[in-house]
């Protein structure tokens, strides 16, 4: 199966008055076309700044080394952001963390539709009747076209982005923490959608980034663990919820309730401490000051991201032999 997106060794740091901010310090990580990653961890982690920086990223932000190859043959960390542009949409997308904002207030849909038209340099007649047709899909009327984005309802306005950002089809849709301003009947309905997309090749994979565990449930075939800037775990979906290898993907499995979940027979479980500063983290583990497992070696050396069993990988000294 061909590779969607692979990143190696991926850094992204800020640029600050107080300092470098390592928001993204060393990632590796593969999606493989016609599947759903599911990127989980904690606000702070660096999700949405790897989201972010593969898309089009914007001082302070900058990336500074590693790579991250798209589709095997454009490797993001060489390209200039007007090459960015021209690869948007039509390789890769990105639904932003702030989709309420995601689209500009003072525009109908039909006028911003015209002006993305003339950037992509395409026939926006064209480009309408494209969007025309994809709102079918995200099951909303053509009048849509003709109001403003005030005029949507938080559910709409999410479906409206949905099908812009994926008017061309591109190899990798990112969906950052797309479903968080919405009530529960509509993040079921935008989550099965998502799968949809993907199931029926309008998408050629999907990076869906989010917190929330129970919806990574519905909708991931693989989860990747992010903290303090770092995959720590990456495994496929039943692997990871049932065995997690990593302390801290199992804290965060355990911290969310279940339905079968009793307040007087098991409590939710807490997690101890806050995330270290991304202005100077810790030596060995970034994890390590909050681990109740943490050896010597883990305050000393960091742990390499190895394969402990098969599709299964995990950066901890419990697991992995020097």
């Amino acid at each position: 199966m061909s590779k969607v997106l692979k990143l190696e060794k991926y850094k992204v740091y800020y640029k600050t008055f107080s300092g470098v901010v390592k928001a993204v310090d060393g990632v590796d990580l593969e999606i493989k076309r016609g599947e759903v990653v599911g990127v989980i961890g904690e606000s702070g982690c660096g999700k949405s700044t790897m989201a972010q920086s593969l898309v089009l990223p914007k001082p302070p932000m900058f990336i500074v080394g590693g790579s991250a190859k798209l589709i095997e043959t454009i490797e993001l960390t060489e390209i200039d952001n007007r090459k960015r542009k021209e690869i948007l949409l039509k390789h890769i997308a990105l639904i932003p963390q702030y989709v309420m904002d995601a689209l500009p207030a003072i525009k109908k849909i039909r006028t911003f539709l015209k002006d993305l038209a003339n950037d992509k340099g395409i026939d926006h007649e064209k480009l309408i009747e494209m969007f025309t047709e994809r709102l079918k899909l995200v099951n909303l009327p053509s009048k849509v076209l003709d109001m403003y984005p005030i005029e949507l309802s938080g559910g709409m306005r999410q479906r409206v982005v949905i099908a812009i950002s994926t008017l061309f089809n591109p190899d990798l849709l990112i969906a950052d923490e797309p479903t968080s301003a919405l009530d529960v009947v509509t993040q079921r309905y935008v989550l099965e959608l998502f799968r949809d997309l993907v199931d029926q090749k309008i998408v050629g994979s999907l990076m869906f980034i989010t917190h929330d565990i129970a919806s990574i449930r519905q909708i991931a075939d693989r989860i990747a663990t992010m903290y303090a800037g770092k995959i720590v775990e990456v495994g496929s979906l039943e692997t990871v919820l049932k065995s997690p290898l990593h302390p801290y993907t199992s804290m965060l499995i355990k911290s969310i309730p279940t339905i079968e979940q009793s307040y007087k027979i098991s409590k939710l479980s807490g997690l101890a401490g806050t995330p270290p500063s991304l202005f100077n983290p810790p030596p060995g583990c970034r994890f390590h000051p909050r681990c109740p497992f943490a050896m010597d070696i883990c305050r000393k050396e960091e742990p390499p991201l190895l394969e402990i069993e098969p599709g299964h990988f995990v950066a901890c000294w419990l697991h992995t032999r020097r």
